[in-house]
């Protein structure tokens, strides 16, 4: 009976100090995935930031490649490709080759999409 309360006693002591251990690696990183706002142009994974030349227009080519790949945020200025998740799959159609303000959290190369408008 002795032992059993001192292994009770020792696992409740173990959980007591790691919640409090788990808990501020969790805080840490919710700093390092803050909203931040990307500013760049909706093209496709095939063309990143720059379009195949002779097409009619970005929109275009950007539509015409994205059958076969995803849209992505060219960041011209930085020379940076990001990818964007499934819901900034989904926003990023109606903003085709356009420059436009994207709202999110990044992970790794990939934006956590909050929201896209124009820019």
């Amino acid at each position: 009976m002795e032992r059993l309360k001192s292994v009770l006693l020792t696992l409740v002591l173990g959980v007591a100090i790691a919640v409090p251990v788990s808990s501020a690696v969790g805080n840490s990183n919710a700093r390092k995935t803050a909203i931040q706002t990307f500013v760049g142009f909706i093209s496709d994974n095939h063309c990143g930031l720059k379009h195949m030349e002779g097409m009619e227009s970005d929109k275009a080519c950007v539509l015409m490649c994205v059958v076969n790949g995803k849209f992505v945020l060219a960041d011209r200025d930085h020379q940076k490709v990001y990818q964007l998740d499934r819901t900034g799959q989904e926003k990023a159609r109606e903003f085709a080759g356009q420059k436009v303000k994207i709202t999110g959290r990044i992970t790794g190369k990939t934006i956590r999409v909050i929201a896209i408008e124009a820019a």
